[in-house]
């Protein structure tokens, strides 16, 4: 009886032609992230309206993916192939999430990509009076437009040129208010609404079953973003030249902040020539990244710090002895204090390594004891304060870098 009165229902279903239907929206992204994050801009919202289509069935019609196309530009900062790397990244980030929603063949998807977007960034300087210098600034980047008939050039150096423009006065405002606008990928879709033959008229008939009308496929979650993870091990050489081991860590935290810490430990002694060497000590460094390189990928370029550090010494080489806190006791009784500002700039110089030079300039006292060898002891001379400002640290690190996409496009840093 079931399949006498599906036979009976076909003659009265609705068959529609198909209906060609074209979305396009912008997705966001963080500056240098390819993960999707739906917490900026409205990328959920718009996301949603369109996986909504492709996981949901209406009345009588389905949606069925024709073509997707991702065209991905980049604001000025970054390099062309870094840039490229990272639109591209972006692409396969958003293909993975519509892919949940049924299969997507390669066939069917297809990745643009822009180049830094100088077209888009002229369109926002023209219509944002708020810039700098706006009519000197429209006409650089006019001369920039003209010059790309032949393809961007590493020689133009037109990021260069433009930070230099007027003291840089255009180029902060339109790194800290248009960039962003800039670093997203338009998602154009084409499908099909046609007719779902799942769906159709049911016929209550006499000493019949009627079918009913299938419900709606419940749409698969999405994929929790992977955060990035930036971490970098280093030493200190100037310390290692001077045989005192030494190591440190430092994490990124995220909008160009990291944290680092370091400690170092030398214990020699020649008891005999009353040759002392004895060190141990560290410090806690709060770090804020600058500039276009550190902006193109964490942990590289100029970066502004405060610290803290803690340390204690014992320095004997053959006369009067230096004890630096109280003798006896842990590293806290016994220590010297110290704090203060530091500057530095890390550049690449392999693909998993950096080079660091940093110094520092604060405060570091506490008390210290002058001490004389004696017939195998050590007779104490005098106790006092030491109070000193002036520069307290100085750095030529070797950094690993750790963690994932945290390399280096190429060596010296060119990518």
């Amino acid at each position: 009886m079931l399949g006498m009165a599906a036979a009976l229902a076909l003659p009265y279903t609705e068959v529609r032609a198909q209906e060609e239907i074209r979305d396009s929206v912008k997705i966001y992204f963080r500056q240098d992230y390819s993960t999707l994050d739906m917490s900026i801009r409205d990328n959920r919202a718009v996301l949603d309206s369109i996986t909504d289509k492709l996981s949901s069935d209406y009345a009588d019609s389905v949606y069925r993916i024709e073509k997707i196309l991702v065209v991905g530009g980049a604001s000025p900062e970054g390099t062309i192939r870094h840039n490229r790397n990272l639109s591209a990244n972006r692409a396969k980030r958003l293909f993975d999430y519509l892919g949940r929603y049924g299969e997507l063949p390669d066939s069917l998807t297809t990745f643009h990509f822009l180049g830094r977007d100088w077209h888009g960034l002229v369109r926002l300087v023209e219509a944002d009076d708020n810039v700098p210098y706006k009519q000197e600034t429209l006409r650089f980047l006019y001369d920039i437009l003209r010059r790309l008939d032949g393809g961007e050039k590493v020689a133009d150096n037109n990021v260069g040129r433009l930070s230099r423009l007027r003291g840089g006065r255009p180029y902060k405002y339109m790194y800290r208010v248009l960039f962003p606008e800039l670093r997203a990928s338009r998602l154009h879709l084409w499908y099909q609404k046609m007719w779902n033959p799942v769906k159709f008229i049911p016929l209550v008939l006499r000493d019949s079953i009627t079918l009913p009308p299938a419900g709606p496929l419940a749409p698969v979650p999405a994929p929790l973003p992977d955060k990035p993870f930036y971490m970098a091990v280093k030493t200190n050489m100037i310390y290692d030249a001077l045989l005192v081991p030494n190591v440190g860590v430092e994490f990124y935290l995220g909008d160009g902040f990291s944290i680092a810490a370091d400690w170092m430990y030398g214990w020699w002694k020649k008891d005999r020539a009353h040759w002392y060497w004895r060190t141990y000590g560290g410090d806690v460094v709060f770090r804020k990244w600058l500039g276009r390189a550190a902006a193109g990928k964490p942990l590289t370029g100029h970066h502004l710090g405060v610290y803290a550090q803690v340390q204690t010494f014992d320095f004997e080489m053959g006369g009067r002895g230096y004890m630096g806190g109280e003798p006896g006791g842990d590293i806290f009784d016994r220590a010297l204090f110290g704090g203060g500002l530091e500057y530095g700039y890390a550049l690449p110089v392999a693909r998993r390594l950096n080079l660091d030079f940093s110094a520092a300039v604060g405060y570091f006292g506490g008390k210290y004891y002058e001490y004389l060898p004696m017939d195998d002891c050590y007779v104490w001379q005098a106790t006092k304060k030491l109070r000193y400002f002036g520069p307290t640290k100085l750095e030529v690190s070797l950094v690993w870098l750790i963690g994932h996409g945290n390399y280096n496009k190429q060596k010296g840093g060119r990518k």
